[in-house]
């Protein structure tokens, strides 16, 4: 082993020594079970339970095999010490059905090892997503994100969408497999009937989310602000999920849509972050330049009528056009467009309130 193989050379000691007696384990197996003489019995992985669970993590199944061969190979070579006068032949014969069982033995030790451990780590998955949900950035999210190799993932973005009518598995390989493909990492839980998908390196998280869209069951796909890490996940949760309950108001909505442009009815629906970041994003930001503010006012109160605008703001329709394209660069909303119109008039009459419950001292 050590003359053939790398991987055995760069083991410690005692993983040395236990590899050692795996294979006369397996010699000792080999013989006992010729000298039952009794083909139909069949060949057990019990040889691999000298070495403790831990080398299994140690060795992989290549490894493994490589030794099942080397081992058998050498008692091929010494058949002369182990077998009767004229009974070679047949003692090849049958360490050639033996050595076949035991490989099949080996892959299905690894088998259900990796089906273990598969079913280990959707369980950790699920729990580091529902903490992520929960907003619990804490050290046993750290140690979780850890063990799933997420210490290090940046650019982190939650994706949430109903779930289809497939199998949790189905539905998580289908996702992993595009992710891969287009070099995101992801965290994959179903809550009851929505879908909830943490990405991380992502670019464009838009972009990324269409790629995994067909995925989801029918209905929007809302799309979180992206975060630096996965500890700070929670506010992009948040802000997806509250999407998803409020993107029914928007009839017309994209699939998938940004969480920040369902502001208007995140708000509506009694999100109250929503409801302060629309106000910050829109009132506050025209009540900086007053003349703006008075013109996006009276133009949707005028149905969108330049000429009407005009007349109540005594000027010119051609000052109104202009202060429109004032008010689409510093909000970046155009009020010639209907829903972005409402979604400014909505804007408003939160920033009107909270401008009034300031001024009396009660917000």
């Amino acid at each position: 082993m050590e003359r053939e193989h790398q991987w055995y050379r760069e083991l410690s000691a005692q993983d040395r020594s236990w590899v050692g007696l795996v294979a006369q384990a397996g010699i000792h197996a080999f013989l006992t079970w010729y000298r039952q003489n009794d083909d139909s019995l069949p060949v057990t992985a019990d040889v691999f339970g000298t070495a403790p669970r831990e080398l299994a993590h140690t060795i992989t199944l290549r490894q493994t095999l490589d030794l099942v061969r080397t081992t058998i190979g050498v008692v091929e070579e010494q058949v002369s010490l182990l077998a009767e006068p004229g009974e070679e032949a047949q003692v090849r014969d049958s360490l050639l059905r033996y050595s076949r069982e035991l490989a099949f033995a080996a892959a299905q030790i690894y088998a259900a090892a990796a089906e273990s451990r598969g079913a280990w780590d959707a369980r950790l998955e699920s729990l580091v997503v529902h903490a992520v949900v929960r907003g619990e950035a804490d050290d046993a999210l750290q140690s979780r994100a850890a063990e799933l190799g997420w210490e290090q993932v940046s650019d982190v973005a939650v994706v949430v969408g109903a779930a289809p009518q497939r199998s949790s598995a189905e539905v998580a390989d289908a996702l992993r497999s595009t992710a891969v493909r287009k070099g995101l990492e992801v965290l994959i839980a179903v809550q009851g009937n929505r879908l909830i998908v943490v990405l991380g390196s992502v670019g464009d998280p838009l972009a990324s989310a269409a790629d995994l869209a067909g995925q989801f069951g029918p209905g929007p796909v809302v799309v979180g602000p992206r975060v630096p890490h996965l500890f700070a996940a929670g506010r992009s949760a948040r802000s997806a999920l509250s999407g998803l309950d409020a993107a029914a108001g928007w009839p017309d909505v994209p699939r998938p849509v940004a969480a920040d442009d369902l502001l208007a009815e995140r708000a509506l629906n009694g999100d109250g972050p929503a409801r302060r970041l629309l106000v910050d994003r829109v009132y506050r930001q025209l009540a900086q330049h007053p003349d703006l503010l008075e013109t996006a006012t009276a133009y949707l109160e005028s149905g969108g009528r330049l000429e009407a605008t005009g007349r109540e703001l005594f000027v010119h329709p051609n000052t109104v056009r202009y202060r429109l394209g004032r008010i689409a660069e510093v909000v970046d909303l155009d009020l010639t467009r209907a829903r972005e119109a409402w979604i400014v008039r909505v804007a408003l009459v939160y920033g009107r309130i909270a401008a009034g419950s300031w001024r009396r001292g009660t917000g």
